[in-house]
């Protein structure tokens, strides 16, 4: 019986039913004699005689699966699901075992070897017009690996190619460098374009210790021709959990805060601008919109708030600054700073988390 699989159950792990065959059943009696030596001493049975009775049925419930066995192989079955086994009684003294199941064809389902995949925000970036590369994605299947890169296309060109290096980095600080690597597009007329997946030797393994991801272009054709990109990139100073919120606020292409000091005033793109420019000369954001959505800057409060040892000092700063920072953040800022105090009571020191604590309130702003 050993090349059919048989279950009480309706399935097998790892397979899939491809066929069923139909119901089967396989019965085998045992004579009338072999009990009556038992019937009229049964509430005196020995041991003995109560092992000789096991055995008898034991065998015979494995006769009648071997008979099931046989007349599913029959059917073409590689299994048998549903298996219920009785005993019934059939006349005076005689007793019979009747095996039933469903036959079954079955088919191996093919098992992916640990599907991994992330996501990272590319955290370097051109000050010009030239494609941004904005989100790298590696996904992994077993040996294989592959990465994708996406671009913002800032003139709506039509790029057919970029060439560029991929720098990965993980928990590490162990980076692995791919270098001319051509990205191809299969729409790169729009302003974020895909490439097509390429190849990526890393181990599938390390994928989720990966970290940073930076892009560095070297050359990139488009419809009009073939041009070369020999400016070094600027590196993104925050951290990707900061980057990803500012992202989600201020659009993918966003890599730095709206800020400015009356002669300058630098854009979410990252571009310096003059402070009598009206919108980014890079990405056409408008000056007054993104002032308007900036009424609190907290990186002079979270400047002061390192200077200190203790929650209730960073308490201290905080009211120092509370009737500038917008209504919808106060309540949740007060909060913070209590549950600090009283963790601080019970596990000492708090500083560093309720300051992390404080910046993500204002993440994106």
């Amino acid at each position: 019986m050993a090349d059919i699989m048989m279950t009480s159950g309706a399935s097998f792990e790892g397979y899939e039913i491809e066929e069923y065959l139909g119901f089967v059943n396989a019965q085998t009696v045992l004579g009338s004699n072999f009990f009556k030596g038992f019937v009229a001493g049964a509430t005196e049975m020995s041991d003995s005689e109560s092992e000789k009775l096991t055995v008898r049925l034991e065998q015979a419930n494995e006769s009648a699966l071997q008979k099931l066995v046989k007349m599913s192989k029959r059917r073409g079955a590689d299994a048998i699901i549903g298996i219920d086994i009785n005993c019934t009684q059939y006349a005076s003294y005689a007793i019979g075992t009747i095996a039933s199941g469903t036959a079954v064809k079955l088919r191996k389902i093919e098992q992916c070897k640990g599907a991994m995949n992330k996501e990272l925000y590319v955290s370097n970036y051109y000050n010009r017009q030239v494609p941004r590369p904005v989100k790298v994605e590696l996904n992994g299947v077993g040996d294989d690996v592959r990465l994708t890169t996406w671009f913002y296309n800032y003139n709506m060109e039509d790029i057919k190619a970029i060439r560029a290096d991929v720098e990965l980095t993980n928990l590490y600080e162990e980076k692995w460098l791919l270098k001319n690597q051509d990205f191809v597009f299969e729409k790169g007329n729009i302003s974020l374009i895909q490439a097509e997946n390429i190849e990526c030797k890393i181990p599938a393994k390390d994928i989720l210790l990966i970290k940073d991801a930076k892009v560095i272009i070297s050359k990139y054709v488009t419809a009009n021709g073939i041009f070369a990109c020999n400016d070094q990139p600027i590196h993104v100073t925050m951290t990707q959990q900061r980057l990803s919120a500012l992202k989600d606020k201020r659009g993918i292409d966003a890599v730095e805060k709206y800020r400015t000091d009356g002669m300058i005033w630098t854009c979410n793109c990252g571009y310096v601008n003059e402070a009598g420019a009206e919108e980014c000369i890079i990405c056409g954001r408008k000056q007054e919109e993104m002032k308007s959505t900036v009424t609190f800057n907290p990186d002079e409060m979270l400047a002061k708030m390192q200077e200190k040892e203790y929650v209730i000092e960073l308490k201290d700063v905080l009211m120092e600054y509370i009737k500038d920072i917008d209504t919808q953040y106060r309540m949740e800022l007060l909060e913070i700073m209590e549950s600090g105090l009283q963790y601080e009571k019970l596990r000492g020191n708090m500083k560093q988390t309720v300051i992390e604590k404080v910046e993500k309130v204002f993440e994106g702003e």
